[in-house]
């Protein structure tokens, strides 16, 4: 693995054990040879990644849309900047230059860019990893949700174990490495004079 797609926050969080989460996942990258890749920014969990990253040596890769340089603080540091149209373009620029992605914790654009890359590989559209960085906790209920989402029948376990997660970084980047792909159908109920076939 050559490369991770990180996801996270522009802002640094309620607690400082969520920035020294990331320098740890930094360091943990760079001496595993992993470049990052990311959103561009200079700002919150965002600039505290790639700034260690830089400082221990590694590469980072931002992608950033035009209109966002000025309001996320586009990183002007960085191994490569690549400033591009729009969100869409973003997305799929910082996921075609990623060979896996982590969520680290942060916001709605965190998580709608975490779920979109874990709709793509439910429906068989990539087989990249997908973790969750589970720093102090943070994404416990989200888990706990998804178990409901399987016990509602909206989703199955194995779809749901494409995404892997842990609380510590070389635990997760282990995951990562050692992913298998497995395919999965996404299920369908089809529905005929209102029953379910």
């Amino acid at each position: 693995m050559k490369s991770i797609c990180i996801y996270c926050g522009s802002s640094v969080g309620a607690s400082p054990v969520y920035a020294d989460g990331a320098r740890l996942l930094a360091k943990t990258m760079v001496e595993n040879n992993i470049a990052l890749v990311y959103g561009g920014g200079n700002v919150g969990l965002m600039g505290v990644i790639a700034d260690e990253v830089l400082r221990l040596g590694g590469e980072a890769t931002g992608v950033i849309p035009k209109a966002l340089m000025d309001k996320e603080v586009g990183h002007l540091g960085l191994t490569r900047l690549h400033i591009v149209k729009d969100m869409h373009e973003r997305k799929a620029l910082m996921a075609e230059l990623s060979e896996g992605f982590v969520a680290m914790p942060g916001g709605i654009g965190t998580l709608e860019e975490l779920f979109e890359v874990f709709t793509w590989a439910q429906l068989g559209f990539h087989e990249k990893p997908i973790g969750l960085f589970n720093v102090n906790g943070f994404y416990d209920g989200l888990i706990g949700f998804l178990d409901h989402v399987i016990n509602e029948r909206f989703l199955r376990r194995e779809q749901a174990d494409l995404l892997v997660h842990a609380a510590e970084p070389a635990a997760l980047i282990d995951m990562l490495k050692n992913y298998r792909p497995q395919r999965h159908a996404k299920t369908f109920d089809r529905v005929t004079a209102g029953k379910i076939i």
